[in-house]
């Protein structure tokens, strides 16, 4: 089956792209507003963009009243924010927090997430995840302002925390992690099964 998509309603293109490039990692984002709400969303249009500067990027996709979320208008108010990796024992409180949120409600009272001080910056991290990112705004691109269209977001990294048991050898131990990938619709994947390959 091939799909032209000059012919696609934005739905049905959404749906195309979100339901075949899976899984996908989870950034689970946390900023804070001018007026100190503390503010925390997942977004799994996320990956690494450089790793010489450490770059991270993530990509909100735009909401059919135009409107951009909490986390982008925090991120360019203040200029920084925590991505916060998910593991299986965070995945229903992440979920919880893709609520639609007043501006003024924290979706860490909201969904009863832990958290604790960052090192290096204003925004609260996720106490219980094992891999943090504190990281300040490096750019904002923005790719289309069509209903689903792209506003992509560029992060520099400037601190890293690592739990103590995951890092051994110079290497972050994946099994450990736990990690949680995103597939379509309101699928999840974990990772308790993998597969070693060496490459040639």
């Amino acid at each position: 089956m091939i799909f032209d998509v000059s012919g696609l309603e934005s739905q049905e293109k959404y749906r195309l792209l979100n339901g075949g490039v899976t899984p996908r990692p989870i950034a689970w984002i946390s900023t804070r507003s001018r007026d100190n709400v503390d503010n925390l969303a997942p977004y799994s249009f996320f990956t690494v963009a450089s790793c010489n500067p450490p770059v991270l990027l993530y990509t909100q996709v735009t909401q059919r009243s135009g409107i951009d979320k909490d986390t982008l208008l925090n991120l360019i108010e203040t200029g920084e924010c925590v991505i916060n990796v998910v593991n299986a024992s965070l995945l229903e409180k992440m979920n919880i927090t893709s609520a639609s949120l007043d501006i003024d409600e924290s979706e860490f009272s909201f969904a009863d997430v832990a958290s604790c001080s960052s090192y290096s910056v204003l925004p609260r991290s996720v106490k219980e995840s094992p891999i943090r990112y504190e990281c300040s705004l490096r750019e904002v691109i923005s790719v289309s302002d069509l209903p689903t269209g792209g506003t992509v977001v560029l992060l520099d990294v400037k601190f890293i925390y690592v739990r103590d048991d995951l890092y051994e050898n110079g290497n972050i131990d994946q099994q450990l992690i736990d990690s949680v990938g995103k597939m379509g619709g309101d699928q999840f994947s974990l990772t308790s099964k993998r597969v070693e390959l060496k490459r040639p």
